[in-house]
């Protein structure tokens, strides 16, 4: 195991984890609710560092990142955990469990960045489950990898605190981040979540230089009021990230919501419209 970056340690053995805006107070033997992350004796350590449960060639555009490196491939990994709990979750089966509840591999950083190269693939990609669940695992990584001129891109739901990203981000080249609505209500029922922390990291990473993407996972009932989509387009759009690509996702049934419906190709149509319409550059419709 590895000791964590960002908690602090309480007088009565309790540990408090800084680093998502969860906060968690974790107690002897318990991990956080990102699963990963374990109070023992005292001191919280990173369950999940040097186990990665995923590990894939991919196109660059899976990520999905349609303005950055267009047609090059990328190394992706995963460990399991994350600090969402979306039940429309399409990688729920390595999101939702601990690392000791699927098969895993053990691979240092040094491995894993030279696996990258050894298969000729310029980029890592940090993705599938939550990685700033794993930050100090892919802090080690991405400072590798930048030293052996590899890139390094996360794939993220933004959901953490301002000064682990702002040491994060001078190691990422590119990131896509997953924009689950721009309700704050919608986010607290629905991925156990809130909407601020989300935007401060896009606004953080716009500002830091990081090559930004947006995904919006476009479900029925739940984020497709022409309402909210013009609040969250105009939102972007004055924060300076018009011309980063817009990613809007097809939403299938998924997990706890199987008896959900497919997003309707007329909705897809019409976020497209209103995104355009409120002066976004770039709109890219996905699983269609």
């Amino acid at each position: 195991m590895k000791e964590c970056l960002y908690y602090d340690r309480e007088a009565d053995g309790r540990v408090v984890c800084r680093l998502c805006p969860h906060q968690c107070v974790i107690g002897e033997g318990r991990t956080g609710r990102c699963r990963s992350r374990k109070n023992v004796g005292g001191r919280l350590y990173s369950l999940a560092y040097g186990r990665p449960c995923a590990i894939a060639d991919d196109p660059i555009e899976k990520k999905p990142l349609a303005l950055w490196h267009p047609g090059t491939r990328c190394l992706s990994l995963a460990c399991t955990g994350c600090n969402l709990r979306c039940p429309n979750c399409q990688n729920y089966a390595i999101s939702q469990v601990g690392p000791d509840d699927v098969p895993y591999d053990e691979c240092e950083p040094e491995q894993m960045v030279a696996l990258a190269r050894q298969h000729h693939l310029p980029t890592i990609a940090y993705t599938y489950t939550e990685p700033l669940t794993w930050i100090e695992y892919m802090t080690d990584i991405a400072r590798l990898a930048h030293g052996a001129g590899l890139y390094n891109v996360l794939v993220s739901a933004g959901y953490v605190n301002e000064q682990p990203l702002r040491d994060l981000a001078p190691l990422l080249d590119a990131a896509n981040v997953d924009l689950k609505s721009f309700s704050d209500e919608t986010y607290r029922q629905y991925n156990r979540a809130s909407l601020e922390p989300v935007l401060r990291t896009l606004t953080i990473l716009r500002e830091a230089g990081v090559h930004l993407e947006v995904t919006l996972l476009l479900i029925p009932g739940i984020n497709t009021d022409d309402a909210g989509l013009h609040r969250m387009f105009r939102w972007l759009v004055d924060h300076d990230m018009a011309d980063c690509a817009l990613h809007i996702s097809r939403f299938f049934p998924m997990y706890k919501m199987q008896e959900a419906p497919t997003t309707p190709l007329a909705d897809m149509r019409r976020a497209e419209a209103i995104a355009y319409d409120e002066g976004i550059a770039h709109v890219f419709l996905g699983n269609v």
